[in-house]
């Protein structure tokens, strides 16, 4: 069980970095989408290519209200922290039960 258990903490760890790894990029797609930017820029391009799924699927769910303005990014991050604390920390209680 000592290798499930460190199996599942490194799942933990890997799965928290990578939910706030994109919770960070949902931000600064959000700060964005407040100027300009050129859409050619190779890092525009990325920014929306990787979150461009997620969000539209939010979008197409939640219409938008309040003059135009887009709740989808507000909705990924309380998603992602949702996900930080109960999933995480989940699989991190399991792997602590695990290594006793």
């Amino acid at each position: 069980m000592f290798i499930l258990g460190r199996l599942l903490e490194a799942l933990a760890t890997v799965l928290y970095l990578v939910l706030n790894l994109y919770l960070w990029i949902v931000i600064i797609r959000a700060l964005l989408s407040w100027v300009n930017p050129d859409p050619y820029n190779p890092i525009v391009r990325f920014l929306y290519s990787i979150t461009d799924p997620v969000l539209n699927v939010i979008r197409r769910r939640i219409p938008v209200f309040f003059g135009g303005i887009d709740f989808s990014p507000l909705i990924v991050i309380l998603v992602i922290y949702f996900l930080q604390i109960f999933l995480v920390q989940s699989i991190r209680d399991i792997a602590y039960q695990l290594l006793r």
